[in-house]
């Protein structure tokens, strides 16, 4: 395999608006050959499957029915499951106690990624608040030496991508979450690195009156150079390549995106990424792409993992138009890629 498309299944559509047979069916239509599992999916067709109200407990075994069902209707289609995702807010909980109830949690979810079929499971960096999270490089790396450490006792071995959000409390760019994998020292612990989630820290921000921070080219240009003299390309396990919008003004207070809650990236990245090539788009994403398919020799899945406003909005075309969108964007890209390698 050199390069194979991929999308996301909740980039389809949100789970509790769109059933997820006629999303793989869509993705399928438009010859994307990859899916990441969105855990939203397993557990929506887990409740449908045993009649369960949504404040409703999900038992294992559901969870596991679902699994199959979805490992079912995969393989019918002829789509690979490329991961499982997202097991979030997991390292430097300052409570233990949870700790040790995400620990109980990863064990069954080895037990749905075997079903699956994938040895991939997708780590994002906790984004927690500082009450309930430490930033203390000891204790996050025990922790995430601890998965690590399960996952090689799997059979077949269970791989972690970590992945950097933008808005990650502590762990928000690439070089951070490459310090992490260095720590780790695990053959099975890597990244999963996304084109917006690295440019959505070093280039842009969404809160700025030009989209941008304030040495956005510059800096961008070192990251990614720093990036090709030091990441292992054993360690990158997966790819997403998706852009944003540049908002119209500044995602603060007041703007329709704007929550109180939560940083403006991440309002951002909820609301208005695209897929690469389309307009309004304004990150560099094809920079970001090059550097790690050419700079570091990546082969592998290539996911459009798409969050937007679009995701909710009910009819059978959100599903339909999401995929034919991704599949324009990777005919894009792989014209691209036959470039670079031309050259």
């Amino acid at each position: 395999m050199s390069y194979k498309p991929a999308i996301a299944s909740m980039s389809l559509g949100r789970a509790w608006v769109h059933q997820l047979p006629y999303k793989l069916d869509q993705a399928v239509a438009n010859n994307l050959t990859g899916i990441e599992i969105f855990f939203e999916d397993l557990e929506y067709l887990a409740r449908a499957e045993s009649n369960l109200a949504p404040s409703a407990t999900l038992s294992s075994e559901a969870q596991l029915h679902a699994a199959q069902t979805i490992r079912t209707l995969c393989d019918e289609r002829s789509l690979s499951i490329i991961g499982l995702q997202p097991f979030m807010h997991y390292e430097g909980l300052l409570d233990r106690e949870e700790h040790t109830a995400r620990i109980k949690k990863l064990e069954l979810w080895f037990r749905i990624a075997k079903v699956l079929g994938t040895d991939v499971i997708q780590i994002p960096g906790n984004f927690l608040g500082t009450d309930k999270i430490t930033g203390d490089l000891d204790v996050v790396i025990q922790d995430l030496k601890e998965v690590a450490d399960m996952g090689l006792k799997e059979r077949p071995i269970i791989k972690f991508a970590y992945e950097n959000l933008c808005w990650s409390t502590f762990f928000d760019t690439w070089e951070k979450a490459w310090d992490l994998v260095e720590r780790v020292d695990r053959p099975n612990f890597g990244m999963c690195l996304d084109t917006f989630n690295i440019a959505g820290r070093v280039y842009a921000d969404p809160a700025a009156a030009d989209g941008k921070t304030p040495n956005a080219e510059e800096d961008m240009k070192r990251s990614l150079e720093e990036m090709v003299r030091r990441v292992d390309i054993k360690k990158v396990f997966y790819i997403q390549v998706v852009d944003a919008e540049k908002m119209r003004s500044p995602l603060v207070e007041g703007h329709a995106f704007y929550a109180e809650d939560q940083p403006a990236r991440m309002s951002w990245s909820r609301n208005a990424r695209l897929f690469a090539f389309e307009e309004g788009g304004y990150l560099p994403v094809l920079d970001v792409t090059k550097a790690i398919i050419q700079g570091l020799g990546y082969k592998g899945w290539v996911s459009m993992e798409l969050f937007s406003r679009t995701m909710n909005a009910p009819g059978s075309e959100v599903p339909k138009e999401h995929a034919r969108r991704a599949r324009e964007a990777w005919e894009k890209l792989e014209k691209e890629i036959t470039g670079w390698q031309s050259k």
